[in-house]
């Protein structure tokens, strides 16, 4: 089949931009200096499946071990519109204790245009952010001390539901909150990834509502400034 370059490029741009938008929205909002100034984090858009469709431009070893995280979130909860999952295991596609992952599923809304019934009963997408949190419990202060086994290292969180149709799962988090050195920082960190996951979740329905559904159809006629083989 014949692809369209040009707009293979711009479907392209298109869902790597949302990834981008949610970095710079975790970057701005988040409280601690590893997020905001090291930019220790990263931002991506899986499809309904929980393939990788863009990543944005940020950590390598984030990127290229969150599709597992993606794929144990959605083996081990029914997320459903407003879901949040949050997870660090580094057995369930994490890296260290202290990379805290959310996942989001993006669904099509009750009034959208842009699919029927099937599309609101399944996700479209998930949105996925990964920060590194600068404590997470553990022996030691900053969750990075010289351990023999992972129960000193820090909180150990498996796929937990963090919100559940929209609101915050306020157990969860005091759960977390009191296993570390510094709640107030973490629980600032925290809720910017969770505003950048509903921040992706947003971009993606826009540009659902711009493009053709469930994906743009790619055609096999040639550009005007395309040359002939």
């Amino acid at each position: 089949m014949r692809i369209d370059a040009a707009e293979l490029e711009i479907v392209k741009s298109l869902y790597h931009s949302v990834a981008e938008e949610m970095g710079a929205a975790l970057r701005r909002s988040a409280f601690s200096p590893n997020i905001k100034e090291r930019r220790d984090y990263s931002c991506a858009v899986f499809d309904g499946k929980g393939r990788a469709v863009a990543m944005g431009d940020h950590m390598p070893v984030h990127l290229g071990s969150m599709p597992m995280s993606v794929a144990a979130a959605i083996e081990a909860l029914p997320l459903g519109p407003g879901d949040i999952a949050m997870l660090n295991d580094p057995y369930a596609g994490g890296t260290h204790l202290p990379d805290i992952t959310l996942v989001m599923p993006v669904f099509a809304e009750k009034t959208s245009t842009v699919g029927d019934r099937r599309y609101r009963r399944h996700p479209l997408f998930y949105v996925a952010n990964r920060a590194h949190h600068s404590d997470i419990g553990g022996a030691q202060p900053a969750s990075m001390g010289l351990s023999e086994e992972i129960y000193q290292e820090g909180f150990r969180i498996p796929p937990v539901l963090l919100a559940r149709g929209g609101t915050i799962q306020r157990d969860v988090l005091a759960l977390l909150l009191s296993n570390v050195r510094t709640p107030r920082e973490r629980e600032g960190d925290l809720t910017a990834q969770v505003a950048a996951c509903r921040l992706g979740e947003r971009r993606l329905l826009e540009v659902l509502g711009n493009t053709a559904f469930p994906k743009p159809r790619f055609t096999s006629k040639r550009c005007n400034n395309t040359p002939r083989a």
